[in-house]
């Protein structure tokens, strides 16, 4: 979908009081009684972020110098232990990580996202210690730590970049504040030394796993913007695969419920480069991403434990780039088999309303022609390969205008699902095309 307002970060804080900070309390790396201890619990992801290279100009470009960035990020399934991933996989050189801790939010005080729980505040560590380098073009898997996660809560990851980091691999659209400030904040308590507040911007993290027993893997989301939450309201979590995954617990008390991992893309394609400019005026930027069948190996094969890929993209080839139907389902079938390849479920979602969206040009009748030939393929033929087909055209879509998102589900750009929206989409997958 389209990619949100760009955002300038004036990267620039002033000197800031450091205030007292509490005991950190380290973990221990990975030891040879772990497995006995733990029987036979297993990781699966709990939350994940895809990421992309830094854009052209702005904080992305420049980077982190002496500076901590805290980053909420909401889980879908608990465990007893955790570990974080790191990445640099866009990076220009090597990054190095001074320090790092995972906490829980203090929902306490009047700035409940900055400010953390001290009691909660634990370290992260590397191989046993407490800093790291991520090498160019690499990930960072910090150590198992004993810290019990709960289903569907924000915890707080904090990282401390003591020099330059250089263009930085992130995600641009986080749908929650973020937190930025100079030094070392990482043990900080208070979140007032966090002076760049962002409404965006998960930034070298892209990934926490959980250990749980009996675990049935995760859910990947490969997604645009109406995954990524674009009309959704900040910092509440509406997205609809977050959504399914409150969803997926409430249906299921009993049993252990499959992760799922929201790795969409605000303006992400199927057969275009995020810079490459689309209609409209549309100049493109990286922060979209590559396309959708080079993020397969990078985004959706690597997470841990995945066991289906719901596809939910094709319709930004259509408005931006002037796609035809058929160069669309012919990259979803592809993406349809090399995820079947793996031996995962694969699933498809149909293309959704955008009548009335953008500048002239963006949607026009013929562009609604393509979108409609693909559904049309999705719901016959393309039922047929896929392992399973969610309409979210037919949940979404106004009866008295096929071409118009219905009014009750509209964020008010005629693109994007509003919360109610994301809500509907939640509820209309069927819980038997997961494997559940």
């Amino acid at each position: 979908m389209s990619t949100p307002k760009r955002w300038h970060v004036i990267a620039s804080a002033a000197t800031l009081l450091v205030v007292a900070t509490p005991a950190v309390v380290a973990s221990a790396g990975p030891s040879d009684t772990d497995t006995a201890r733990h029987g036979r619990a297993e990781w699966a992801g709990s939350w994940a972020a895809a990421v992309t290279r830094g854009n052209t100009v702005g904080l992305t470009n420049t980077g982190l110098n002496n500076q901590s960035i805290r980053m909420i990020v909401h889980t879908s399934v608990g465990g007893d232990r955790l570990r974080v991933r790191l990445t640099n996989l866009y990076g220009d050189q090597a990054v190095k990580v001074g320090h790092a801790t995972v906490a829980r939010p203090n929902t306490g005080t009047p700035d409940d996202r900055s400010d953390i729980d001290a009691a909660t505040l634990r370290e992260l560590t590397f191989g046993g210690a407490t800093s790291a380098t991520i090498n160019k073009g690499a990930e960072l898997l910090s150590d198992p730590l004993d810290f019990a996660v709960r289903e569907q809560e924000d915890l707080v990851v904090t990282l401390h970049f003591p020099v330059l980091t250089g263009p930085v691999t992130f995600h641009g659209q986080s749908k929650v504040t973020n937190f930025i400030g100079a030094t070392d904040l990482t043990t900080a308590a208070d979140g007032a030394g966090f002076t760049i507040r962002p409404n965006c911007c998960w930034m070298f993290l892209s990934g926490l796993d959980v250990e749980r027993r009996h675990t049935p893997g995760s859910i990947v989301v490969l997604g645009d913007s109406i995954g990524d939450g674009n009309g959704s309201t900040v910092n509440a979590n509406r997205r609809w695969p977050d959504l399914l995954a409150d969803r997926l617990v409430d249906a299921r008390p009993e049993v252990r419920t499959p992760g799922v991992l929201n790795l969409s893309l605000a303006g992400n394609r199927l057969n275009h480069e995020g810079p490459e400019p689309g209609a409209g005026g549309f100049p493109g930027y990286n922060e979209l991403g590559p396309n959708a069948l080079a993020r397969l190996n990078e985004d959706v094969f690597p997470q841990t434990g995945v066991k289906t890929v719901v596809t939910h993209l094709g319709i930004n080839d259509i408005w931006m780039s002037g796609d035809s139907a058929e160069q669309i389902v012919a990259a979803l079938r592809q993406v349809n088999q090399q995820v079947k390849a793996r031996g995962l479920r694969s699933l498809a979602a149909t293309l959704t309303p955008y009548e009335g969206h953008g500048n002239p040009g963006v949607w026009t009748p013929e562009k609604d022609a393509t979108r409609q030939a693909v559904n049309s393929w999705l719901r016959g033929a393309g039922a047929h390969e896929f392992d399973g087909v969610l309409d979210f055209d037919a949940v979404l879509r106004d009866p008295a205008q096929p071409g118009r998102l219905l009014p009750a589900y509209d964020s008010g750009d005629h693109i994007h699902p509003n919360d109610a929206g994301n809500q509907a989409m939640a509820d209309a997958v069927p819980l038997r095309l997961l494997g559940l």
